[in-house]
């Protein structure tokens, strides 16, 4: 390739983009317009075919309008265990945001410590937790939000560096927990084997009551037509191999039904669920239960919710075709300098440029009026250490707006490559 020529070729390109005045965002992971409404009207269709307002006792026998049932209503975490496999009494339904109870859960800890602690962790000394990165950027602003340091675990296609993990929880007590998105992992699409997930059940660790922060935020997001994708159960494993405390499991119905206003849940131990609903006690009564009802009258079975993801599949599919087909077209000649995952589900796609080039080609893409994910922020503290990775989520724009970001992202990804090979 003529370094030269080709960046002549890509300047006049990018010149042409800054011209247009484009104003994109491919920064967020969030449902577009379609889908929401496709989902309002599943909801109005249930609630015009039951009385919901007058019709508020469950199979609890109680008022759902009313005070009580702080672990959620029975439908509810009855439809939910059945797509994870998890018993009903393993699960406290909450609000809309899961982020909330992973919130929630490092407070309880923080404050008062869990079933397995001597003392809270607050008074431990200092606290750290590993971070499998690239991550979740919200995990990490919550983490160190409480000052517990994080500590960077390389990830890799079957899940995060398990000899390291091993390793480190083995020897260092201060070492209190772990983040993870083990299905569609956020940002690259990875899936933890069922390896890595007894690996993690059984592991040697040297704090009693060490947790493990199991974000199952993408269980039933897949893309592949007719190929469902499945992680091993890791509050099952976690209990054969005698550790049945050690996993936080959280999930939402975010992406299933409304980012803003659906049904989220905490499974783990019985023990840890009486544990957690003691503490929940002191800050709420009960959750919203009529939109814990409204859920299971648009979603009634396991097979509903199934069969309702892949028809959202739909919306997403066409966008992550369209991105990947992009990048292989535009970034053939630039093998050697970067690549890209191929997620088969979850929200996202992730991109490793050239070393030192992702903090480059986001400020060229801002300039040109295309918004993509902070770099860094998939990183603890803001910092990707190789200044690599790019994050790219397909789903809120509509595919010819997504075209036109998705190019110019390319043509400014070749520039800072480009920039640094003449």
């Amino acid at each position: 390739m003529d370094y030269k020529k080709q960046y002549t070729i890509e300047k006049a390109k990018y010149e042409a983009f800054r011209n247009d005045g484009i104003k994109l965002d491919i920064s967020r992971g969030k449902p577009c317009k379609k889908q929401i409404d496709y989902v309002a009207a599943l909801f109005k269709k249930a609630e015009n075919e039951y009385d919901l307002y007058n019709n508020r006792i469950g199979v609890d026998k109680i008022d759902l309008g009313n005070y009580g049932l702080l672990p959620g209503i029975t439908e509810t975490r009855t439809l939910l265990g059945s797509i994870l496999d998890i018993p009903p009494e393993n699960i406290i339904i909450g609000g809309n945001s899961s982020l909330n109870l992973m919130y929630d859960m490092l407070v309880i800890n923080l404050m008062f410590g869990n079933p397995q602690s001597d003392i809270p962790w607050s008074r431990a000394g200092k606290i750290k937790f590993l971070c499998p990165v690239p991550g979740y950027d919200r995990h990490f602003m919550m983490t160190d939000h409480f000052g517990i340091e994080m500590i960077n675990i390389p990830m890799h296609p079957d899940g995060p560096d398990m000899d390291l993990v091993e390793s480190i929880v083995a020897q260092d007590s201060s070492v209190k927990g772990i983040w993870c998105t083990p299905l569609y992992s956020n940002p690259d699409g990875y899936i933890y084997s069922d390896e890595t997930v007894t690996r993690f059940a059984k592991m040697h660790t040297a704090a009693k009551d060490f947790r493990i922060f199991w974000d199952n935020a993408y269980f039933t997001h897949h893309l592949v037509p007719d190929k469902i994708n499945k992680i091993a159960n890791i509050i099952k494993l976690c209990e054969e191999y005698g550790n049945p405390d050690r996993v936080y499991q959280f999930s939402s119905t975010s992406k299933i039904s409304f980012p803003g206003a659906g049904v989220s849940l905490i499974a783990s131990s019985l023990n840890n669920i009486k544990h957690i609903q003691e503490h929940f006690k002191y800050k709420t009564i009960c959750y919203d239960k009529m939109n814990m009802l409204r859920h299971t009258l648009v979603f009634k079975t396991k097979e509903d919710i199934e069969h309702h993801m892949e028809n959202m599949s739909a919306f997403n599919r066409p966008k992550f075709d369209m991105v990947l087909n992009i990048l292989d077209r535009e970034l053939s000649d630039y093998k050697e300098y970067l690549y890209y995952t191929r997620p088969e589900g979850g929200y996202f796609i992730s991109l490793y440029t050239m070393k030192n080039c992702a903090k480059r080609t986001y400020q060229l893409c801002k300039d040109a009026g295309l918004i993509i994910t902070n770099v860094g922020d998939t990183y603890p503290y803001g910092k990707d250490p190789d200044d690599s990775n790019i994050r790219i989520a397909p789903t809120f724009p509509d595919l010819n707006e997504l075209e036109k970001a998705v190019n110019l992202l390319v043509c400014c990804i070749k520039l800072a490559i480009l920039e640094k090979l003449i």
